[in-house]
């Protein structure tokens, strides 16, 4: 891992986000690069009168002096941070500029069920899961202890998810995290007996790499009346650091995650969520 990117609004949820982000660049000898995203329209920033010119200007000192104050953390220090800012049209934008910054993973923090604090409100939150090819890690909580020993990955471990599966396994492990493989057992048509479950894991370990068969004797089964519920409860029980999910991206969350749920996980979730694309 080279480079991190914090969406920066200079709120206390995107410090959060911050201060994880220096903890895993320390741990890896990363870049972090701090983006804040403004939504000028083309009208105002193509106008040439002096008076918007001035307005211009003042804005962006105005931006830079946050940023200095922002930036200036004890828990920075010996860490390369870059500060940048970039015009948006529609938000999906973002992806776009994290790609071209060659980031390997966002990080961004959120006010939990109430969506992201100031800039990112309303459905930003899924705008940015669903259309990044980079992993994004969303944080809810100031923690200043952050680490990663006890991963919960989540799916429902269909043959379309081992890229998801090879980026999160790759990401753990550079972490040394213990791995829990969790699959969801639900009520209705999606209901799987004992046989059928370790039959899916089954197949879908042996054609990511056969040494990852050792995986199935602790992969846990779980039954709930949600998906999410059952992510919820398992990951609160065995007191998991981090919870990961595959998503389609660009498809929208992978049909594992019916209707909201992908989206409901990364809003509602206490503990730290990462997605990875599929």
């Amino acid at each position: 891992m080279k480079r991190i990117l914090v969406a920066v609004d200079f709120s206390d949820y995107s410090e959060y986000a911050l201060e994880v982000a220096a903890i895993i660049a320390k741990q890896h000898s990363a870049e972090i690069i701090c983006l804040h995203m403004i939504g000028l329209s083309e009208a105002v920033i193509n106008k040439t009168e002096s008076k918007e010119i001035y307005e211009g200007i003042q804005y962006m000192k105005l931006i830079k002096r946050k940023f200095d104050e922002f930036l200036d953390k004890e828990y920075l220090q010996g860490l390369k941070v870059t500060d940048a800012i970039e015009n948006y049209k529609n938000f999906s934008e973002f992806c776009v500029v994290a790609e071209n910054f060659k980031v390997d993973l966002i990080v961004m923090g959120s006010h939990g069920s109430s969506g992201f604090s100031e800039l990112y409100v309303g459905s930003n939150t899924e705008k940015v899961v669903r259309f990044s090819n980079i992993p994004v890690l969303v944080i809810k909580n100031r923690m200043e202890d952050f680490k990663i020993k006890k991963a919960v990955l989540a799916s429902n471990f269909a043959l379309e998810n081992k890229s998801a599966y090879y980026k999160a396994m790759k990401f753990f492990h550079s972490f040394g995290a213990e791995i829990q493989h969790l699959y969801i057992n639900t009520p209705g048509k999606n209901f799987k007996s004992t046989a059928e479950m370790e039959q899916i894991l089954r197949e879908f370990l042996l054609s990511t790499a056969p040494e990852n068969l050792d995986y199935l004797d602790e992969v846990a089964y779980y039954n709930d009346y949600t998906i999410e519920e059952g992510i919820f409860n398992y990951s609160n029980k065995i007191n998991a650091d981090i919870i990961a999910i595959p998503t389609h991206g660009r498809k929208g969350i992978m049909h594992f995650f019916l209707g909201s749920v992908g989206e409901d996980m990364v809003n509602h979730s206490e503990i730290p969520v990462i997605t990875f694309k599929i």
